[in-house]
């Protein structure tokens, strides 16, 4: 039996260190293997001849969303109890082996390995509630709901894994996975306990703001590491060298568009926020668009630099422009987080972007892709305007 002083003794308490362990960054090198398996499913999806291809990506898609709910419910874990501890290093490692499994399970996730993805995602969903429950059984009302909303997205994460039809295990676990975000957002509410609240589960927000840039960055590496192998696997002609070379510019880009001021005040706006765990929850969903959006953005790079002066389809103008789109939207929700406003250029290039897919329908993916590297340029250099003269940072003004 775990007794009170033990259980305290998880929390993370004024003394603890902010800085993430070294066991949480080895923890995120599955996740750089994931989503190389997840881009890698994409590049598949838009580069061959499907009659389907929505569905495909639909299917991309839910397993992408799933990765991402097993990363922030462990990043959430470690902000608020003491990852140093035995017992959540323990959690850590067990929640790492079941997302490398998921990963591994990534490219045939809706086919052949769909039960050993389903079965894995809910055993360490479950499987890390339930231990939690028992080793700090202060929180139980906290465990109960969890595992209530968990167990009922269970039966069709399960039933999905295991029907012969493709069409059915979409719908199952199209519900299985609205579930358990429409539990994490409502704060798995319950008839008599209620919801969780925020104030229930203090966090240490400026490792909860490192550990959400340390995932954007990984995510960066695997776009550079996408780029790379494209361009090291193709010959070093003219058209290919302009498209990796704009490739490249883009991340750059991504990457200062996103630390330019909400970035790097993140860790001061969750601190100074009215409730910390309500701003870190809500941070999960803004970096899940602008996460989806640099995979995207990825993936519409290796289609280009592979073919730059080819003819272009319609889901590879979608998946280069759309990219960078999903970005700037999740990276507009982001700013108006730390500072209750929305820049006029992140609106600017969102509307350029959408304009552009009309002119674009006709010209090679090399133009496609300069074009969007502009749109971010335009961007960035908006920003650096705006920043001019400025001697301190914009203070955070969080509206949580």
């Amino acid at each position: 039996m775990t007794g009170a002083g033990e259980e305290a003794g998880l929390f993370r308490n004024a003394e603890s260190s902010q800085r993430a362990t070294f066991l949480e960054l080895f923890f995120d090198l599955v996740f750089v293997f994931a989503l190389t398996r997840i881009s890698q499913r994409l590049i598949t999806d838009f580069s061959s001849e499907r009659r389907i291809l929505l569905s495909e990506a639909s299917q991309t898609l839910l397993l992408f969303l799933a990765l991402w709910l097993i990363w922030t419910f462990t990043s959430l874990i470690t902000s608020r109890l003491d990852p140093d501890q035995p017992a959540i290093q323990l959690v850590v490692v067990g929640t790492m082996f079941g997302a490398m499994v998921m990963a591994v399970a990534v490219p045939k996730g809706f086919d052949e390995r769909a039960i050993v993805f389903a079965a894995a995602y809910v055993t360490v969903q479950i499987g890390r509630t339930a231990f939690l429950f028992f080793v700090h059984r202060t929180q139980w009302k906290v465990g109960v709901r969890v595992s209530v909303w968990l167990g009922l997205s269970a039966v069709p994460w399960l039933l999905g894994g295991v029907v012969d039809d493709v069409a059915v295990r979409g719908v199952l676990w199209t519900v299985a996975i609205l579930l358990d975000y429409a539990g994490a957002i409502a704060g798995w509410p319950l008839p008599v306990l209620g919801r969780a609240l925020t104030t229930e589960t203090p966090i240490a927000g400026e490792h909860l703001a490192e550990r959400y840039q340390q995932f954007l960055l990984i995510t960066l590496g695997e776009s550079v590491l996408v780029i790379g192998l494209t361009f090291s696997g193709a010959s070093f002609a003219l058209d290919r060298t302009t498209a990796f070379l704009v490739a490249f510019l883009t991340t750059v880009l991504l990457w200062r568009v996103y630390f330019h001021q909400a970035g790097h005040q993140l860790p001061l706006a969750i601190t100074t926020a009215r409730q910390p765990g309500r701003f870190g929850r809500s941070m999960s969903f803004s970096h899940l668009f602008m996460i989806a959006g640099i995979v995207l953005t990825a993936v519409g790079y290796e289609l280009s630099i592979a073919h730059p002066l080819g003819h272009i389809t319609p889901v590879w103008l979608y998946t280069i422009l759309g990219g960078p789109a999903l970005f700037l939207a999740g990276r507009s929700q982001f700013e108006y987080q730390v500072f209750a406003r929305v820049s006029w250029s992140r609106i600017g290039g969102l509307i350029v972007l959408a304009l552009l897919v009309p002119a674009l329908l006709h010209v090679p993916p090399l133009v496609v892709s300069g074009a969007a590297a502009a749109v971010l340029a335009g961007v960035a250099i908006a920003d650096a305007f705006r920043s001019r003269g400025r001697t301190v940072p914009e203070t955070p003004t969080p509206p949580t």
